[in-house]
This record gives structure tokens, sequence and C-alpha cells, in this order.
């Protein structure tokens, strides 16, 4: 009897030696667990690490975090233990219904037997694996939930104890400053790179870099911030808006509609929306759930109602939506940029009002003083002409006379072009005569004389130019495939409310038999402006044609 009560005391104390070398174990994994939680500083790494490490501790066979959203909804649902055919085969992830969402409701630890028992259960999606016991427990990060931990199928078959629950949420506890201290680091950089980057596109664009490559230097700076997978900037482009910038799998000049996107949600409120995921949203036109993003936010490049365009960024399903912390940081980095291009195009404005300001006055100086001073000139030689009675001398000056009048009309010509005023990049009328003038020069063999007088830019209409432009092209056509000329000028004019197109050349002329059906579309033309059509053989051979038509 003795013998025997010994042998029931020595096995008693080995379970209990069991026992506490266990539960040294235990400790011991529990605490390399917390070292290993927080010794990453990327979020979701962090994310991951928890719930690996949980699944471990209390040998489960399935583990997933689930981050709480707004309106007490999974924003992002983290499984482990799941193969990428099981993932595939899950018609969709918890919304945050049933069980789950009593957890977020009522945040404190759940531990059952069997998940199917409890009356909150909603079962599982198609294509979910079944599980039967379950633990969950709250992430909680200073006073706010910010996820739970559920963990399900302990192995062997067995239900999760006190001490597992016990685990868990002291695990959970440094998980909670893990995540903080995650967040913080991130917002911290972000902010880092937001102040450099504002402070690189602000100098660049007062500076005078081109806005796009500013506008590139914004998407690729607002991506890093916020560590999207996506980022585009979006300019207006009639009723809708184009990316112009994209940084990410995105085509450049895409179109985005107005209506039922996220993008013109934003641009025509001037306001920043912001969308968990684009999947369930009611967005029906976004691009970026054509596209397949999950997490969206647009930023307004400016307020109403100078909204200048948008910045649109975009995570892949899965990840972590933007925070409000995101958001902020990119209104005011939206904001600086807008006003940086507001200065910059007034820079741009100015720089163009001085340009025009110097035109303007170069433009009165040739004509209070060059032309006044060859005008009197030229008059002094008319006197002067009288006045010789060699015949060469006279002629002579008679020509010089001619040449000045000439000059005279030219440097008014120049006045007029000085003084027009278009649109930047826009070409005046004068460039494109000189343009279709200096393209025959390599048909015809030489360079065709120009002469242009009045004010061709200021009073000739849209409708007029174009009309102008198609009968000098035909014109010169004419005079390359049919005239074998050896000179040709050609002469615009703007006086006393008419516009005269002339196109004269030395070649063969047009004869009496000569086809004529092109010069039809040239009648019509004048036609349509109340104008008409001459052609002529000049004294010297071939052929001059003058167009006219009222202004």
């Amino acid at each position: 009897m003795p013998n025997m009560r010994l042998d029931e005391l020595l096995s008693e104390l080995q379970v209990r030696l069991n026992a506490v070398l266990a539960t040294r174990d235990r400790v011991h994994a529990l605490l390399d667990a917390v070292v290993s939680v927080g010794s990453d500083l990327d979020l979701e790494t962090v994310l991951r690490r928890i719930v690996e490490t949980a699944t471990n501790l209390v040998d489960a066979s399935y583990g997933a975090l689930g981050v709480v959203g707004e309106e007490h909804t999974l924003l992002q649902f983290i499984p482990v233990g799941l193969s990428e055919e099981e993932i595939a085969a899950i018609e969709h992830w918890p919304h945050g219904l049933g069980l789950l969402g009593l957890l977020i409701k009522d945040a404190r630890p759940l531990r059952l037997a069997r998940i199917s028992d409890h009356p909150e259960s909603y079962g599982f999606p198609p294509g979910h694996p079944p599980m039967g016991s379950f633990l969950g427990v709250p992430i909680r990060v200073r006073d706010e939930v910010f996820g739970n931990l559920y963990l399900t199928e302990k192995r062997g078959g067995a239900e999760f104890d006190e001490e597992d629950e016990a685990i868990v949420i002291a695990l959970a506890t440094a998980a909670g400053v893990a995540v903080e201290n995650a967040r913080l680091y991130e917002e911290t950089r972000s902010r880092e790179t937001w102040l450099r980057a504002s402070s690189e596109i602000t100098t660049s664009l007062l500076s005078g870099v081109e806005s796009h490559d500013v506008l590139q230097m914004m998407a690729v700076s607002a991506r890093q911030m916020t560590d999207a997978d996506l980022s585009a900037v979006l300019l207006p482009d009639g009723e809708s808006l184009k990316v112009e910038i994209a940084d990410g799998d995105i085509s450049e000049d895409l179109i985005v509609p107005m209506e039922g996107s996220l993008a013109g949600v934003a641009f025509t409120r001037g306001e920043s929306v912001s969308e968990g995921n684009l999947q369930n949203s009611s967005y029906a036109n976004s691009p970026l759930k054509q596209l397949g993003f999950g997490p969206g936010l647009v930023v307004p490049l400016g307020a109403l109602p100078a909204v200048r365009g948008a910045l649109m960024l975009a995570k892949l399903p899965g990840r972590i939506p933007f925070s409000g912390g995101d958001q902020k940081m990119l209104e005011a980095f939206a904001g600086q940029a807008a006003i940086a291009l507001e200065l910059a195009e007034a820079r741009k404005d100015a720089e163009r009002l001085g340009l025009l300001e110097d035109r303007d006055r170069i433009a009165k100086d040739l004509h209070d003083v060059v032309i006044q001073r060859l005008f009197a000139i030229a008059m002094t030689l008319m006197s002067a002409v009288r006045l010789v009675d060699r015949p060469e001398a006279s002629t002579r000056l008679q020509h010089a006379i001619d040449e000045l009048d000439v000059t005279i009309r030219q440097i008014r010509s120049t006045i007029f072009a000085l003084q027009g005023v278009r649109e930047p990049g826009a070409p005046s009328l004068r460039a494109q005569i000189v343009d279709l003038v200096e393209s025959a020069r390599g048909h015809l063999g030489f360079m065709p004389g120009l002469r242009m007088e009045g004010q061709l830019d200021h009073q000739v209409p849209d409708g007029h130019a174009e009309h102008l432009l198609a009968v000098l092209r035909e014109a010169l056509s004419n005079v390359v495939r049919h005239a074998k000329a050896s000179r040709a000028d050609v002469a615009a004019e703007v006086a006393h409310g008419q516009l005269t197109l002339v196109v004269e050349d030395n070649g063969v002329g047009i004869g009496e038999s000569g086809r004529r059906s092109g010069l039809r579309n040239l009648e019509e033309r004048a036609a349509q402006l109340g104008g008409a059509v001459e052609l002529e053989t000049p004294s010297g051979g071939g052929t001059r044609i003058s167009w006219h038509v009222p202004l």
C-alpha cells in the first residue's frame, strides 16, 4: 500500500511538472511572439504576423484578423491557414455580420465549442471550409477597437480553453501597441515625404518648370505618401475628366465620366471622397471599380468654384483603406499644389503681359519714328526728282522712292503682326500663310515671293481665314502642277473692309482651252462669303488669280 501511494504521488508530480513545463514553454512562446510582433514597423506586415503568431500559440488550424471600419463593417480581412485554392473558392470575405458582427459591436472575448451553435451564427459563405471551435479577441489601440482576432478549429478536435483565451488576450494587448507604433511610424514617414514633396513641387512651379513635369512629380509623391498602388492626376476635358498623369497600372488619356464615378463626385462637389472597397460601392462608372481596385480616394485640386482637377489614388483589393490621416495630408498637399499652380499661371500671365507690352512699344516706335522718317525721306526724294535733269538719275530716284514705299508697307505689316493678340500656342493667320508658302518651295524649286499687308490677325474672322488658307493651298497646287513657272508671288491684304489674296506666276498660262474646273472651288468659296474671283493673264505672261471677299 505505501508503495502504491508513492507511485500515485510520483505520477501526480510528473503530471504537474509537465504542466509547469508546458506553461513555461507557452510563456516563452508568448514572449517570443510579443517580440516578433513588435519587431516590424510596416503595418500590413505587423497584422499578418499577429495572425500567424496567434494561430501558432493556441494550435489553431485557421486564423484571421478583421480591421474594423466605419459603421461596424470589416475594411480588411487577413486570413491564415487557407491555401490559394481554398481562398479562390470562397465566394466573398465576411462583411462583419453575424457572429463576427457581434464581436465588433460587443468588443469582448468570445469562446465557443461550435460556431454553428451560437444564435448569431449566419453560417459560412459558399466555398468556405467547415470550422468548429472558435475564439475571438478584440485588438485595442488605446481606447479604439482596431480589429478582432478570429481563431478557429483547434487541432486534434479539442476546444479552446481559458489558458488559450488568456494567451490570445495578452498577445492582442501587445498587438495593439505594435499596431500603434506602426501607425505612428507610417504617419511620420508620410509627413516627411509630404513636406519634402510640397517643397519640391512649390519650388519647381515657381521656378518655371513645365506643369506636366510638376504634375508627374505630384502623382509619384502622393503614391509614396499613402503607399498606394495607383496614383493619377485628372484634368477637365469637356463634360468629363481625363487622366493626364498616371503612376501605376492605368492608361493615360483614360476618360472618366462625371456621373457615377468617384472622381466625378469629388470634382463637382469640390471635396474629397473615399471608399473602403470600390467593388462593393455604387460607383458603377468608376474606372477604378472596373479595373478591379479596392480602396479608393480622390482629392480635388482647389476649391469651388475653381477646382482645377483631381488627384486619384487606389489600392488593390484586400489592402487597408486610406485613413483619415491620409486624406487630410493629401488635402493639404493638393491644396498647396493648387495654389502653386495658380501662382505659376499668374507668373505666366505676367510674362505674357510683359511680352505684349514690349511688342506694343516696339510697334509704336516703328510707327511713330521709323515710318515717319522713311516717309519724310521719300517726300524729300520725290521733291528732288523734278530738279534732276538726267533721266538715269531721275529713274534711280524714282526706284528708290518705290523701294521706300515697299519698305514702309512691310514695316506697317510688321506693326500689325506685333499688335496681334491670340491665344498662347495658337498659330496666327500670318504664320499659317508663311507655312503654306514655304511648304510650296520644295515642289516649285524656288521660294515664292510673299507680301502681307493690313491687320490680317485682327480683322479676319476664323471662317474667312479657313477659306483664305484653302484658296491659297489650291492656287499654289495649280502653280506646282500646271504653270511650269520660274517665279511666283503671293500677296494677302486687308484694306477698306475687304480681304484680298493674289497669286501670280510667270508660267505658261491657262490658255483658252485650259482646264478651269480647278477654279470652281475658289469661286464657290468666294461666293459663300459674298466675294468673287478674277483670273487674268498679265502682260508678261503667266497667270494671276485675285480672290477677294468682304469682311
